[in-house]
């Protein structure tokens, strides 16, 4: 925090000491201005980095991280626009925002839908049935600690990791409130294997649904992650578990049943996936078209609920019909709208907030900069294990938009990667996932920042195992360059 205090002072100093602007003309065209050495471009910077100290400090000001981007996002194009229309440019930046916002839009209809059939499941007691089933499991600290890692793990590569581990903080503060030791490591093994679980599947992460729509990596190469991630969570899982108390808790009587249409559901969100990859994979088509198709068939489900509610034919039909105006009284009420209203509208507006700002970052010349100083100095291995330790301090998303709008010359071997060091990185700090940061809220007093960061040196290594894992697992198919000490 302190270091990011000082290049918002700096940029600042750099404003005042340059009031005068200095063009250059982009090679082949001169159309295109270059804005790095100016004063709108290093107050773009000053507004993207104070926008991103809100956006961190959001747990002590409560200032939804929506709010400052979106107006770091609006402020950086007006400044660009002005500059372009006062040189007669006048359609250049809006054909470069209309460019952004095609991109945000077409991440914006994907996570709806998948947010949509979350929220349903969620509104059905799909989660809440395996948490009761977990609770009173009467399994052991160990046990619940292994399961509750793997759960996260096998289930964030579906459902988003932040659903994954918000679910199984559940579980862990259901058994182990008593314990403030076994929820502190359970929540900090919960947030690696969540962001280790993204981190193989297209629909895992952000990034990864970002690289995936971005056509870079086919969707069945993501797979070759599955080791290198299991990885990242085994070896640190593997030693906190001696610190993990080798006690039973008191087991829980409570039962907690899936409503009607539940488990339906779930086939039509793994059918919606299947229409996604379809789309993309056989028709060449974004995904985002296939995942508007299956909201239909949420839609066509819900409606089905609605008017079938208390009609159930059999020879159980009387207790059942019983049973649904009694207990499940909700199904009459079922609405896909209702699903669809809750999505978290704070987070897809930060997504549009983020993908415009750092758009704008690119087109004043910035990100090129960073791609010729990062990936053509440092070399695309170092490059791509740096954009993991930086997603430990700032959110993997704007790292992942920037390396996709800088788009280095690299091969798959090294994309995938790129793909996991984001996925994975946030999980050194526990603000460096969206994950980390619900967890701390939800078990607030047990895990913290300083719980987490006392087993940073554990996830570190983790996070060194699964690279190497994949230099030696993918480097032959992928061609991968390894010039490591």
């Amino acid at each position: 925090m302190k270091r990011a205090i000082f290049v918002v002072l700096a940029l600042f100093a750099l404003v005042v000491g340059h009031p005068a602007y200095s063009w250059a003309s982009a090679a082949g065209g001169g159309t295109h201005l270059d804005l790095t050495q100016t004063s709108v471009g290093y107050l773009s910077l000053l507004f993207f980095i104070v926008a991103y100290l809100f956006v961190m400090a959001e747990e002590f000001t409560h200032l939804r991280k929506s709010k400052p981007v979106l107006v770091a996002a609006g402020v950086i194009w007006a400044m660009i626009a002005h500059i372009y229309v006062s040189n007669g440019m006048v359609h250049e930046a809006e054909v470069a925002v209309r460019h952004n916002i095609l991109e945000y839009a077409e991440l914006f209809l994907f996570l709806l839908v998948a947010m949509t059939y979350i929220n349903a499941m969620e509104e059905r007691q799909v989660f809440e049935a395996l948490r009761s089933w977990l609770v009173r499991s009467g399994f052991s600290y160990r046990k619940l600690f292994w399961m509750t890692g793997l759960l996260a793990f096998f289930i964030s590569p579906v459902a988003d990791n932040l659903t994954t581990a918000l679910l199984m903080c559940a579980v862990i503060l259901a058994v182990g409130r008593s314990n403030p030791n076994f929820v502190a490591l359970s929540c900090i093994n919960v947030v690696v294997a969540a962001n280790a679980g993204g981190a193989f599947s297209p629909f895992g992460d952000i990034t990864t649904l970002m690289v995936w729509q971005k056509g870079i990596v086919p969707f069945g190469t993501f797979f070759l992650l599955f080791i290198p991630s299991a990885i990242n969570w085994f070896v640190p899982a593997a030693i906190m578990h001696f610190a993990v108390p080798d006690s039973k808790p008191e087991a829980s009587s409570e039962v907690i049943p899936i409503k009607r249409g539940g488990k339906r559901i779930i086939v039509a969100f793994l059918l919606t996936i299947v229409t996604a990859v379809s789309f993309h994979n056989f028709l060449h088509l974004p995904p985002m078209l296939g995942m508007m198709l299956g909201l239909s068939y949420l839609k066509m489900l819900g409606f089905y609920l609605k008017k079938s509610y208390g009609k159930v034919a059999g020879k159980e039909g009387e207790r059942r019909i019983k049973y649904a105006y009694e207990q499940d009284a909700s199904d009459q009420k079922f609405d896909v709208f209702a699903s669809m209203a809750r999505a978290e509208w704070d987070t897809l507006m930060f997504f549009y907030g983020v993908i415009l700002a750092v758009g704008g970052l690119g087109f004043i010349g910035y990100l090129s900069m960073v791609s010729h100083t990062m990936y053509g100095g440092w070399g695309a291995t170092n490059a791509n294990i740096m954009v993991g330790l930086l997603s430990a301090i700032v959110d993997n998303i704007p790292v992942m938009f920037a390396v996709l709008t800088m788009n280095p010359e690299m091969s798959m071997g090294q994309w995938l990667l790129v793909t996991l060091t984001a996925g994975v990185g946030g999980s050194l700090l526990s603000i460096g996932s969206a994950a980390g940061v619900a967890l701390m809220g939800q078990a607030r007093g047990m895990y913290t920042f300083f719980s987490h960061l006392k087993w940073t040196p554990a996830i570190a290594l983790g996070y060194a195992a699964s690279i190497w894992s994949h230099f030696l697992i993918n480097a032959g198919q992928f061609n991968i360059q390894v010039h490591l000490p």
